[in-house]
C-alpha cells in the first residue's frame, strides 16, 4: 500500500542554522500516526512544511502518491490536509454552523448563502460523532472538548484525507479526552489519516498505531506502539540510554535526598463545600508530599484553601505554628505560601507582559518603594532566575507567549522561588510540558526541597508521585482516605489505594 504522506530528507534553516535536518516521515492512510519529540526537536517545522506554510529547502515531500506543490494552508485544505492546533483557530463570537463552514458555505443561486441547508449539513457532520449540540449557537457557549470536535467537524466538512491534531487534550478532562478518543477513532474506520502531535505519552498506546521520534530537527525512528514502550520513547526523545534511565528513575526526583524537618503546615479536617470535606494534611519542612487521587477528587479544592482562594467552613489550618487559614492569596504570600496553579494559560502567565514582568508578578510588593519598582534589582533576580532555571529566552523582555510550554512554565516557577517561600504548592507542575524540560521541572523542585523548604505536591502521572514524594495523601470525593509512606511505594501501590476507596464508594 502506498502512504498517505511521504516525506524524506527534508532540511530547512532559518538565517543559516538548520531547523531540519534530513528529516522523514511517513503516514499510512487510515493510520493513527505519533510524532513526538522535546520543544526545538522539529515537529511544528515539519508540520508547517508539510502544510504550506514554510517552505523547505531540500528534500521530497509526496501527498496522495503525487510529488507535493503545496505553497499554503489554503491550498493544504484543498488538497486534503486539515490542521487543528493546540490554540483553536475558530472564531468563539460566530455560530457552530458558521465555524464549520466558513469559507465553504453552502449558495442559493451562487450568490445568497443557504443557511438551512449549511445548518443542517453541520448538524449532520456533527452527529457523525455523536454530537447533538444547536448549531446557531454561538461557538464560546460550549465547552473546549465541544469546541475542539468543532474543529474536527470542520476538517470532515472539508472531505479530508489526513487530520493534524496538535497537542489536542491539553485542555480537556478524562471525559472529554474519551470522547475526542472516539471521533479520532471514527476517522481511522471513515479512511482519515490523523497525525497526532503530543507530550502525554501514555495517550498514544491507546489511540496511535505507530510513532515518529523527532530529536534535534532529525528523525530518530519510526515504531510500531504496540512493539514499544515509554521507556524506549524517552530515551529517543532525550539521546539516552535505555539502563541509564532504568537507573535512575524515569523522573529526576528518584537522585534527591534531604533531611525532614519541623511540622510546616497541619491541616485538620477542613472543608470548603461539596467539593473538599474533612481533609486532613500535614507537610514537614524537607519533604515533598503529594496529593494522588482520580479527576474530582478534590485535590486542587485542598490546595485552593490551603493558599486562601476558598475560605473554609469548618476545620483549622495551622501553618508555622500560627494558627488560621491564610485569609486571601496576597495573605498566604505574606506567610510563606507560594502556588503554581494548574491552568498555565487561564491563572498563570499573562502572555502579553514580557519575562520579566511574568517572573516578578508576585515580588512587586517587595520590589516597590514609594510607587517606584527598582528596576535595577528586579533585572538582576530575573537574571538570576533565567540563568538558575535555564529559561530559554532571547531576552527578560521577550513576550512570554512567545515561549515554549516547558519555558513558560520555568518562568511560572521562578516567580514563586523569587519570593522564597517556605511551602511551595505545585499542582500539575509539569503537565504538558516535553519530556526534558519535565526532567528539568522535577531536578528544580528536588533542589529546592533539599534546602530545607517544604512542597505540596499533586500530578496526575503516578511516577511523578511515586519518585518524587516523601509520602501520598489520597483523597476521594474531597476526603482523604489514606497515606502512603516511601520508601517502598509503587504504582500498583498507590493505583491500589485509588481503586480500592472508589470501588468502596462505587458499591456503598
Amino acid at each position: 500500500m502506498q502512504p498517505l504522506v511521504s516525506m524524506q530528507d527534508i532540511t530547512k534553516s532559518f538565517s543559516g542554522v538548520p531547523a531540519l535536518s534530513g528529516a522523514a516521515l511517513e503516514i499510512a492512510p487510515g493510520e493513527v500516526h505519533a510524532l513526538i519529540g522535546q520543544n526545538g526537536a522539529g515537529k511544528s517545522t515539519f508540520i508547517k512544511i508539510l502544510t504550506g506554510v514554510y517552505r523547505r529547502d531540500g528534500g521530497i515531500v509526496r501527498f496522495r502518491d503525487a510529488d507535493s506543490t503545496i505553497s499554503s494552508p489554503r491550498e493544504a485544505q484543498d488538497a486534503g490536509i486539515a490542521t487543528i492546533y493546540q490554540e483553536l483557530n475558530l472564531v468563539p463570537l460566530r455560530s457552530v454552523t458558521e465555524n464549520v463552514m466558513m469559507g465553504y458555505e453552502p449558495k442559493k443561486m451562487g450568490v445568497l448563502i443557504d443557511w438551512k441547508a449549511a445548518h443542517k449539513r453541520t448538524r449532520e457532520i456533527l452527529m457523525q460523532f455523536g454530537i447533538d449540540i444547536d448549531v446557531k449557537a454561538p461557538l464560546r457557549s460550549y465547552s473546549t472538548a465541544i469546541q475542539q470536535l468543532v474543529a474536527i467537524a470542520r476538517a470532515v466538512s472539508l472531505d479530508a484525507k489526513l487530520v493534524i491534531m496538535d497537542e489536542p487534550t491539553s485542555s480537556l478532562d478524562a471525559n472529554e479526552v474519551k470522547t475526542l478518543f472516539g471521533v479520532v477513532r471514527s476517522l481511522k474506520e471513515a479512511g482519515v489519516s490523523v497525525l497526532y502531535v503530543s507530550h502525554f505519552l501514555d495517550e498514544l498506546f491507546e489511540i496511535c498505531d505507530r510513532v515518529t521520534t523527532m530529536r534535534d530537527g532529525q528523525t530518530v525512528g519510526t515504531r510500531q506502539i504496540a512493539d514499544t514502550n515509554k521507556l524506549e520513547l524517552i530515551a529517543d526523545m532525550l539521546g539516552r540510554n535505555i539502563e541509564d534511565i532504568k537507573a535512575a528513575g524515569m523522573t529526576e526526583f528518584s537522585g534527591g535526598t534531604s533531611e525532614v524537618g519541623e511540622v510546616l503546615l497541619q491541616a485538620e479536617g477542613i472543608s470548603t463545600g461539596n467539593h473538599l470535606v474533612n481533609f486532613d494534611l500535614t507537610v514537614h519542612s524537607g519533604e515533598i508530599v503529594g496529593l494522588g487521587g482520580l479527576l474530582g477528587a478534590g485535590r486542587t479544592e485542598a490546595a485552593r484553601a490551603l493558599f486562601g482562594v476558598d475560605p473554609l467552613t469548618k476545620g483549622a489550618i495551622t501553618y508555622k505554628s500560627k494558627i488560621g487559614a491564610p485569609k486571601s492569596p496576597s495573605d498566604a504570600i505574606k506567610s510563606g505560601i507560594g502556588f503554581l496553579t494548574e491552568d498555565r494559560k487561564a491563572e498563570g502567565i499573562v502572555p502579553d507582559m514580557s519575562v520579566r514582568e511574568n517572573l516578578t508578578l508576585a515580588l512587586l510588593p517587595r520590589l516597590t518603594k514609594n510607587g517606584q519598582i527598582d528596576r535595577a534589582k528586579e533585572r538582576e533576580i530575573v537574571a538570576h532566575f533565567i540563568k538558575a532555571l535555564g529559561i530559554k529566552t532571547a531576552n527578560m523582555d521577550q513576550p512570554i507567549r512567545e515561549l515554549s510550554g516547558g519555558n513558560q512554565q520555568k518562568v511560572l516557577l521562578g516567580r514563586w522561588l523569587a519570593t522564597k517561600p517556605d511551602l511551595l504548592i505545585l499542582d500539575e507542575p509539569t503537565r504538558g510540558v516535553d519530556v526534558g524540560a519535565k526532567l528539568e521541572i522535577q531536578a528544580i523542585i528536588r533542589d529546592y526541597v533539599a534546602e530545607g523548604y517544604g512542597v505540596l505536591l499533586i500530578s496526575s502521572e503516578f511516577e511523578e508521585l511515586v519518585e518524587g514524594a516523601d509520602r501520598i495523601v489520597v483523597l476521594q470525593d474531597g476526603y482523604s482516605v489514606s497515606e502512603l509512606h516511601n520508601p517502598g511505594i509503587t504504582e500498583n501501590a498507590l493505583v491500589s489505594a485509588i481503586a480500592h476507596h472508589h470501588e468502596q464508594e462505587q458499591s456503598a
